[in-house]
């Protein structure tokens, strides 16, 4: 098996391979290419690589070329996969919602493309989910962030020269991303508060030190999808739940807004008012800045400070802040499902398509896009491999 490791572009500094996955991927019968410079930006040199048993190659299409399996960050150009092998699995974190066109231009290189971010939470992929691996370093990040912006100390410090009050964390959207941040503004000794509209998450926040707020209402105890992901809240709920967070902003030095709908534009939760009544020197940090945004004036990749003297952090791709890291869990998921692609003692590739892990990830396959959630048919994910 030829497998390639691509390099990403220039604002993503993380990797789909590390040492350690390239060393297993070999021991899998693979020979492993990776794009000259690939790992870099994670602290991974080429001669790291080639130490664990890969080869250099100059660039993304010298590593696809006859390429059987194809390793990203993010969903690659269709012009670096004009080499691949007939029917060759891409995979990738692939941002399929709105990128239709893209997927087609992926589709129509014959390439099965598959999406890690799409991998449902069940118990034998959790060592699969990406989305976890990457929002829980978003959200230790995020504090650390708000950290540097806010100019101040966390944890109450009592002195000869006086004391010095803890701030005060709220966190909005209670979730991996949200939990990490809850921890890490506990830990760093803050009055740490969370809010999420999903019931499991009240007794998540307690234990780890934080109070939750939220309207306790009979639509709050329904409020959880079969997939442990939060539901779209009707108005009223909205219009009960914006009024308790807006009386509680208020008196917060930060706020830390990580509320994603998969498929869906951002949320707003933070409005203009909820931002101008909080004090000069107070931060918020959106972590949804790159689907829209929670907060009212957040800026893509900016930090804004607003006429009341609040600032908005808005960065983007928060997981590669911490790119080695995020790498090094990244590579352990990747690898993870591609074991699964794998017969052990052929050491060749061996696809389940009827697998529920491929047939809920595989967006491409044999010139068409197959997912049903984007235009596919449920049927084709299931079709015979191309040739």
């Amino acid at each position: 098996m030829r497998i390639a490791i691509f390099s990403e572009p220039a604002q993503e500094p993380r990797v789909s391979a590390s040492v350690e996955t390239v060393k297993r991927l070999v021991g899998l019968g693979g020979e492993v290419l990776v794009a000259s410079g690939a790992g870099l930006g994670s602290g991974i040199s080429d001669a790291d690589y080639q130490g664990a048993g890969a080869s250099i190659a100059a660039d993304n299409a010298a590593a696809s070329s006859g390429a059987q399996i194809v390793l990203g960050v993010r969903r690659p150009a269709a012009a670096d996969l004009a080499g691949i092998a007939p029917g060759a699995l891409v995979i990738a974190i692939a941002d399929p919602h709105g990128n239709e066109a893209a997927l087609a231009e992926v589709a129509a290189t014959g390439a099965s493309l598959f999406a890690m971010e799409l991998m449902p939470r069940i118990t034998r992929a959790q060592v699969m989910d990406v989305l976890s691996s990457q929002a829980n370093l978003a959200g230790y990040r995020a504090v650390v962030d708000a950290a540097a912006e806010f100019g101040r100390a966390f944890p109450m410090m009592m002195t000869a020269a006086g004391t010095v009050p803890a701030a005060r964390v709220f966190v909005m959207g209670a979730g991996v991303a949200g939990l990490q941040a809850v921890a890490t503004a506990r830990r760093l000794g803050a009055v740490v508060s969370a809010t999420d509209v999903r019931p499991a998450a009240k007794e998540q926040v307690e234990s780890l030190g934080g109070k939750f707020i939220a309207v306790e209402d009979e639509e709050f105890k329904q409020a959880e999808t079969a997939g442990g992901y939060a539901k779209q809240m009707s108005a009223e709920y909205q219009a009960k739940q914006a009024a308790l967070v807006a009386s509680h902003i208020a008196k917060q030095d930060i706020v830390i807004t990580t509320a994603l709908i998969p498929g869906r534009p951002a949320p707003k939760l933070v409005s203009a008012e909820m931002v101008a009544s909080m004090k000069a020197g107070s931060v918020l940090v959106d972590l949804a800045v790159e689907r829209g945004g929670n907060v009212a004036g957040a800026v893509a990749g900016e930090v804004v400070t607003t006429a009341n003297g609040v600032k908005i952090v808005g960065f983007l791709n928060v997981p590669g802040r911490l790119a080695a890291t995020a790498s090094q869990l990244y590579a352990k998921n990747l690898y993870a499902f591609v074991e699964t692609l794998v017969d052990k003692n052929a050491k060749a590739l061996a696809v389940k398509w009827d697998d529920e892990l491929v047939k809920a990830t595989l967006l491409t396959k044999s010139g068409a896009i197959v997912h049903p959630g984007f235009g596919g048919k449920v049927e084709d994910a299931g079709a015979p491999a191309a040739a």
